[in-house]
């Protein structure tokens, strides 16, 4: 039989507390708890129903936040302002609605601070360039997009943004854009443009180190391009095409989920891989959080049903784990 210091090089350590820097793989002897302990790659890749949204929506829902504090703003049908808190548990609506009705509006930021960016307005489904800034208690207005767009990605905080893609309408002729552009809390500031058009495109990252993946060209699109605070580059494509689909995470570690699929993608920084798929196939729906711990909320499924289902994703994670004879 090998000896552990044989297989690891090293011995097993004895601790009164958790080491709090451990390497995959390590193990130790608590001697506080009398448990010996490792530290090991935990496989879990699944979704799992959450509390429903008390109104439904679709038609890319403004998103901010993580998995147990998120935030949902705006959407259709019937347009609304309405916005709705998530504790890990069940939706709040809360007594605060959007300044005014929107769909196709894009946020970023975190539960208590938030923008929702552009959108479109009933009756005519007219583009707006509205920038508004949450508090976690009411909508202020910020700087406005340099042009209305609706369907756009955004990423980073609300002082300090990235909104791209999307569609705008010069002239009232509708067309998607590769507009980039960065927000410092007050005002827009136009950045290099993406390489594709496209609007209903996800995104995920900061201000200055992003992905852009997927929406609509003339056609479902599989693009993905990173961001590194001075130029677009395309990288390698999903494995699903889809447009309005939602997105969460860093720029090296992703996820991509819906797009009116099912389908679940996740990204390492250099390629896509296909994980398990979302109960309910929904499109423009909200989403937020992390690449292991995720929240995608309302959506189309199929158009125009707006649903109020939430599912709540538990991925890949190392974590410390308690060695018993069983």
């Amino acid at each position: 039989m090998v000896a552990y210091t044989g297989i690891k090089g090293q011995n097993i350590l004895i601790v009164s507390s958790d080491p709090s820097d451990p390497t995959e793989g390590q193990i130790w002897y608590n001697t506080t708890s009398n448990t010996l302990k490792g530290y090991a790659n935990v496989v879990t890749n699944a979704w799992a129903s959450g509390g429903s949204l008390n109104t439904a929506r679709r038609g890319g829902v403004a998103s901010a936040g993580t998995q147990t504090a998120a935030l949902g703003a705006g959407a259709y049908p019937p347009f609304s302002a309405a916005v709705e808190s998530y504790n890990g548990t069940s939706w709040t609506t809360n007594p605060v609605s959007l300044p005014s009705a929107r769909a196709n509006n894009s946020g970023v930021g975190s539960q208590t601070a938030a923008l929702s960016i552009g959108g479109n307005t009933p009756p005519s489904f007219a583009r707006i360039s509205n920038t508004e800034s949450w508090n976690g208690t009411s909508w202020s207005g910020g700087g406005n997009l340099p042009a209305a767009t609706i369907a756009l990605a955004s990423t980073g905080t609300n002082t300090a943004a990235l909104a791209f893609g999307g569609g705008i309408d010069p002239g009232g002729v509708p067309q998607n854009t590769a507009v980039s552009q960065s927000y410092n809390g007050t005002s827009w500031t136009t950045t290099p443009s993406m390489n594709t058009a496209r609007r209903g495109l996800g995104g995920a990252g900061t201000q200055t180190a992003s992905i852009g993946f997927a929406g609509i060209t003339t056609a479902n699109s599989a693009a993905t391009e990173s961001y590194n605070g001075s130029s677009w580059t395309s990288v390698n494509n999903m494995n699903t095409a889809r447009q309005y689909i939602a997105g969460c995470g860093t720029q090296t570690l992703a996820l991509g989920f819906g797009g009116y699929t099912t389908s679940t993608e996740s990204w390492n920084g250099t390629s896509w891989t296909n994980t398990t798929s979302m109960t309910t196939s929904r499109g423009g729906s909200g989403g937020c959080g992390t690449q292991t711990s995720a929240l995608a909320f309302g959506g189309g499924s199929p158009v125009p049903l707006a649903i109020t289902t939430t599912e709540e994703w538990t991925g890949e994670s190392v974590q410390v784990r308690t060695i018993t004879t069983s």
